[in-house]
């Protein structure tokens, strides 16, 4: 397929996108990202204090990347950015703290993940998020991310519209303590359950590609975002959520995916791309998405930042390099992608380079 050509939009988009971040979006990450890590650095636990700031350290990135959803408003909206930031942190540290050894690892998981769900929903009550282990103490640094974001919501003039949308995108984000699962079989077995009591709702999907479409939080910060608009309008709250989910959460996950195959073979962390038949079959997967789940994005308000933004997150997967298994299938992924990812890959790579150097200097 030859390479699609760029709107004027489009192009227009590109740039205010790229100069928004450069100016204001990452260095405003970096800020936030250090008040977290004073924060972390204070609590009290040392095995959960070195799990959270480990995690800042190692995962810095995925907070510029859900902040790149911060420049779909036409305006800077710092509470929105600040919103952005503190979900992807605390979604970061779940992550890492749910791998740790537990008696009953469902009950826990489930309970640490509630702060997902509470966290969009300023007037619930705030749940004892370490029920299941009482004598661990973070010090109220999950509950200070929770409340992080219940402020954010509340200063986002349309969130009362994407609310419903953005809440059951939350509760699906639960599938990712099935994916914590240390027993193989058992994993697969939950997951499978879990899809089938999905019913009709992506019944296109095989299971694994429900749950990797579940496990993603693009579509709720596509909503986020949508939701600093005073004028947002239900209709256009359902497109943008149509469009993410599943297409847009399950290729990213996929791409994930694709990128971590030869550290989660080594380590027998969950794969999704390792369920295909061979390695072949999942890149041909991600190929075919491509373009289906850019050429939807294109119809939606903001359609040039949304495809923007996308492409930049596709971009920051194939600029970290494709294991040696996919490493054929590069090229053709990068041209599947696009003009934008063509301009965004050693963009991002320098972006990298910038952001771990920063990091660098902050440990020394």
């Amino acid at each position: 397929m030859n390479e699609r050509r760029g709107t004027p939009r489009e192009l227009l988009a590109l740039l205010g996108v790229a100069w928004r971040g450069i100016t204001w979006t990452i260095p405003t990450v970096r800020r936030e990202l250090d008040g977290w890590r004073q924060r972390a650095s204070r609590i009290p636990d040392p095995a959960l204090r070195a799990d959270a700031l480990e995690t800042l350290r190692r995962e810095h990135m995925n907070a510029q990347g859900a902040a790149l959803f911060a420049v779909l408003p036409r305006r800077r909206n710092r509470a929105l950015l600040r919103l952005l930031v503190a979900y992807q942190v605390a979604l970061d540290y779940l992550d890492t703290i749910t791998e740790r050894p537990a008696t009953d690892e469902l009950a826990h998981g489930h309970r640490l993940h509630q702060s997902l769900l509470d966290a969009l929903d300023p007037d619930a009550p705030l749940a004892d998020y370490y029920a299941e282990r009482p004598w661990e103490d973070d010090g109220g640094y999950l509950r200070a991310l929770v409340e992080t974001c219940r402020h954010g919501c509340a200063a986002l003039p349309g969130f009362a519209v994407v609310r419903p949308l953005a809440l059951s995108a939350a509760a699906d984000l639960s599938v990712q303590v099935l994916n914590h699962l240390t027993d193989a079989g058992e994993r697969d077995a939950a997951l499978r359950a879990w899809a089938a009591e999905d019913g009709l709702r992506y019944r296109e999907l095989p299971w694994f590609e429900r749950s990797g479409a579940a496990s993603s939080t693009l579509g709720i910060y596509a909503l986020l975002a949508a939701a600093a608009s005073p004028r947002l309008r239900p209709q256009d709250a359902r497109a943008i959520d149509a469009a993410y989910h599943p297409a847009v959460c399950l290729l990213c996950t996929l791409m994930d995916s694709l990128v971590d195959h030869d550290k989660d073979q080594l380590s027998g962390a969950h794969s999704y791309v390792a369920h295909y038949p061979d390695p072949a079959a999942a890149a041909d997967r991600i190929h075919d998405l491509i373009p289906r789940t850019l050429a939807d994005l294109r119809w939606l308000p903001d359609g040039p930042r949304h495809l923007v933004i996308v492409t930049g997150m596709i971009a920051m997967y194939l600029a970290q390099g494709l294991p040696p298994a996919f490493a054929a299938d590069a090229r053709r992924l990068r041209t599947r992608t696009g003009w934008i990812a063509l301009v965004a890959i050693p963009v991002t790579r320098a972006m990298r380079r910038m952001q771990t150097r920063a990091a660098g200097g902050r440990r020394r």
